[in-house]
């Protein structure tokens, strides 16, 4: 609690941004205040091939673009959905060479006459980049099939050799430009990568397998990758992490998204309230 119980306010900084994002090294948090909202009566899902990676980012941005906001939006590409598919029985998902990619696409609401003419719309929507045969969730089973293969992926993945994870995130226009600037980073460094992630979020996240380096920590072929990853996600207007932070591996790297004028600010506010520097000292950066 860093304010107050109230709908809004302006009176002080806003420090509960702040301590959420601060990986434990501001402060410990000993109490929560939160607000609840009731849960939606209805919802759809259909599942979007697409024959090409491109094409499937591509019509990310054009469904928001559209006026369009689905509580969920899901890219997944195909050798990661070949991949889960065999740890997970399924036959709801077509899996073959002519797909490149998936789209999970959710919406939900109140009022299901609606989400009907939403989800319609959003289907014509997506012939314009030569989406396939959509699958229509039709019941329960259905959904949570078609979720628990998503969830399933990141763990699949890991277990097959793509060790190396990052969760870069860029602005949903610019996620075509980085599908493709990782498949040429792949080539170039001699890796392989599946990209899967929350593409309504522009938050994609990459895992990386490469024949004879599994970790990235002290590899410098590996190291220069990661960085040249970044540079190219700092170019389109991202950020290194949207969801799983800096910590200790993402810190050499921070250098690549944020001025000096950044880090010093930071460091600051970490004096402030860290004199002593006992808080997860090390973590994110160091102060000195």
């Amino acid at each position: 609690w860093t304010s107050a119980n109230v709908v809004k306010t302006s009176t002080v900084y806003n420090l509960t941004q702040l301590m959420v994002s601060s990986e434990g090294t501001l402060g410990i948090v000993t109490k929560i205040v939160l607000k609840l909202i009731p849960f939606p009566k209805y919802d759809l899902l259909m599942l979007v091939p697409f024959n090409s990676l491109e094409k499937a980012s591509e019509a990310v941005s054009a469904i928001f673009r559209a006026g369009f906001v689905p509580s969920a939006l899901e890219l997944v590409e195909i050798d990661a959905l070949k991949i889960v598919s065999q740890m997970v029985d399924s036959t709801a998902v077509p899996v073959d060479d002519s797909i490149a990619a998936h789209l999970i696409i959710e919406v939900d609401g109140n009022n299901m006459d609606v989400l009907m003419s939403e989800m319609e719309s959003i289907a014509e929507l997506l012939t314009q980049f030569d989406a396939g045969e959509i699958f229509f969730a039709d019941d329960a089973q259905q959904k949570a099939e078609l979720w628990k293969l998503r969830r399933r992926v990141a763990e699949a993945v890991k277990t097959s050799g793509y060790t190396i994870e990052e969760d870069t995130v860029v602005p949903r226009a610019e996620l075509p430009a980085l599908i493709k600037g990782v498949k040429e980073l792949g080539k170039q460094y001699g890796f392989h990568a599946v990209c899967y992630g929350h593409a309504g979020d522009g938050n994609l996240h990459i895992r990386i397998n490469h024949p004879t380096i599994k970790n990235s920590h002290g590899n410098e072929e590996m190291t220069r990758a990661l960085r040249a990853l970044f540079e190219l996600v700092q170019k389109l207007g991202g950020t290194i992490s949207g969801e799983h932070g800096i910590g200790l591996i993402q810190k050499p790297y921070l250098s690549t998204v944020f001025r000096d004028a950044n880090m010093y600010l930071m460091r600051e506010i970490k004096k402030a309230f860290d004199p002593n520097n006992i808080l997860n000292a090390g973590k994110i950066f160091d102060l000195n």
